[in-house]
């Protein structure tokens, strides 16, 4: 028996209902390789791998991108939209306040949302966005140096 095949990111952006260009595979490719990263980054990684894009391409990319549901799009408050890989779950970041690292955080209780509501409003609950704040390890070493 032969575990699945996984798809290409150009297979991923048919199915998706994206037109394939090679600035879009590699936009999906740069972020699927980084660790969170906003939009200049992920422009260079962009760059690296195909050339010359512009910064309005790369932000209708991962608009693109979003709607799709092929990257996710975080907003930690106080610093830019950063962008991942990881979908598909209902899993949480921690972001430090020094350096501005994050890391992802499994959800920690249940399925999703993880989190119930006091009062829903009548809303039907389908995410928690939860953001753990606190120094990352180098940056609490500095400060206890």
């Amino acid at each position: 028996m032969t575990a699945p095949r996984t798809p290409t990111p150009a297979e991923e952006l048919r199915a998706a209902g994206l037109r394939v260009t090679a600035a879009r595979v590699a936009l999906l490719e740069t972020v699927r390789d980084g660790d969170h990263l906003d939009v200049e980054a992920i422009a260079a990684g962009v760059r690296d791998r195909v050339g010359r894009i512009s910064l309005q391409a790369v932000y209708e990319a991962l608009n693109a991108l979003t709607a799709a549901g092929l990257v996710r799009r975080i907003e930690p408050a106080g610093s830019p939209a950063r962008f991942e890989g990881r979908v598909g779950d209902n899993h949480h970041h921690i972001v430090c306040r020094s350096c501005g690292a994050v890391a992802d955080v499994d959800c920690a209780t249940g399925q999703a949302p993880c989190l119930t509501a006091s009062d829903d409003h009548g809303f039907l609950i389908d995410e928690a966005e939860v953001i753990y704040w606190g120094l990352c390890p180098a940056c609490a070493d500095a400060r206890a140096s």
